[in-house]
């Protein structure tokens, strides 16, 4: 008896929630669903009856459920009451920590991107690196959200994590002290290099485009021949504000980037009309590995469609689309319900956004002549800093690559 209310209690959690994301499972359609149902519930029964401590029915069906979404992808995760919680908490932008967007890659924590400014970037984590220990405790088998909770902490407070670099294979303690981060979209906005205009951009959140558009005008106003949008280590954000800054910069119209679902449905978006738009100067996007998901939508959109030249290392290769839905009890699924796809077609998920000029990242130090060119160093009118880009061998590398096509805009001049 007790068997068969277990069952039926699953039966009407699964029903009830499968309800929520707008999918019903019927006897008729799949029989063997209900036999595998059967097997769970016996299961379930079993646990309770026999198992060495008594476990709470709640607990057992949350570590199900989490089995499952984990099962699907490494971007799929069910999320408890709290762990929901702090999920909103990163989206407010503001939150303390570490600064650094991870995932799991064939059950690896690895590091997608350290946040530009933060403790991650200056401890020096980088994109790729794999963090095999939190505090000597072996990440093996750990969640995102069990990584996440270990990582966070009250700011002033240490973390040391242990990271695998696969590019010198390579094992290094890293002791970072935790801080309030704060995210800020636009990191750099300045005019280098006699009239280039250099922006670099962090995430893509809600008001990314508009700030995006105080940047560019102020350029603009200085006379900006030419632009560099830095998309390096942006490890992506929402799929809107991404598709809103490449409207910037193309044709109304023109495609950005399209999905598709499970069951071929797809969705285009195409570049929007705004009063001002940055169609003819030449521009360069920066990329690398740790650019993901709506930098690599931006980079591959403007690529695409010839707009501009791609300049760097190949992208992270995120390119899926996650839905967050929340359910009856206060938590939450998250889960891949559809692929990116470029204009020209191509899935990017796993493969990345390649760039047209390969450059490696690395220091340079700058020879006399560049320490003498007056654009060399400048003040950042955004950060009322000193910024100096010719330690940046990408970036003098995209600096040189926009000259030369100016060199072919003579009206530009």
């Amino acid at each position: 008896m007790k068997k068969k209310w277990v069952l039926v209690a699953l039966i009407v959690l699964l029903c009830g929630s499968s309800y929520l994301v707008g999918f019903t499972l019927n006897r008729s359609d799949n029989d063997s669903s209900y036999e595998e149902l059967d097997l769970f519930g016996e299961t379930l029964s079993m646990i309770q009856k026999k198992y060495v401590e008594e476990k709470e029915f709640k607990d057992l069906i949350y570590g199900a459920l989490s089995g499952m979404a984990s099962s699907l992808d490494s971007y799929s995760q069910f999320l408890k009451p709290e762990d929901y919680r702090e999920l909103l908490v990163e989206t407010e932008g503001k939150f303390g920590g570490l600064g650094i967007e991870i995932t799991m890659i064939d059950g690896l924590l690895t590091i997608v991107s350290p946040i530009e400014g933060t403790p991650a970037e200056k401890a020096g984590l980088k994109p790729g690196d794999v963090i095999i220990k939190i505090d000597g405790a072996v990440t093996k088998g750990i969640t995102l959200n069990e990584a996440v909770k270990k990582l966070r902490g009250e700011p002033g407070e240490e973390v040391t994590v242990t990271v695998f670099r696969e590019s010198d294979r390579r094992v290094e303690n890293i002791t970072i002290v935790r801080d309030i981060i704060k995210i800020k979209d636009i990191r750099e906005s300045v005019l280098i290099a006699g009239g280039i205009g250099y922006i670099k951009l962090t995430e893509f959140r809600e008001k990314t485009a508009r700030d995006l558009d105080t940047a560019l005008k102020n350029l603009a106003d200085e006379k900006m021949k030419a632009i560099i949008l830095d998309l390096r280590n942006n490890p992506g954000g929402l799929l809107l504000s991404a598709v809103d800054v490449a409207s910037r910069f193309l044709g109304t119209g023109e495609v950005i980037v399209s999905t598709k679902s499970r069951k071929e449905e797809e969705l285009v978006y195409k570049s929007v009309p705004y009063a001002r738009k940055y169609l003819d100067v030449p521009m360069v996007v920066l990329i690398n590995k740790g650019s993901a998901s709506g930098s690599e939508i931006v980079a591959a959109a403007l690529k695409d469609n010839k707009r501009a030249v791609l300049v760097g290392e190949k992208s992270f290769g995120k390119a899926s689309v996650q839905s967050v839905v929340p359910l009856s009890d206060g938590s939450a699924l998250r889960f891949t319900t559809a692929k990116y796809y470029t204009p020209s077609g191509e899935s990017i998920h796993e493969k990345g956004v390649e760039p047209d000029i390969i450059v490696e990242s690395k220091i340079v130090e700058p020879s006399g002549q560049e320490q003498e060119d007056v654009f060399a160093k400048i003040k950042d009118k955004a950060t009322e800093k000193e910024f100096d880009y010719t330690k940046d061998y990408q970036l003098v590398r995209a600096v040189d690559l926009i000259k030369g096509l100016l060199v072919l805009h003579p009206a530009i001049q």
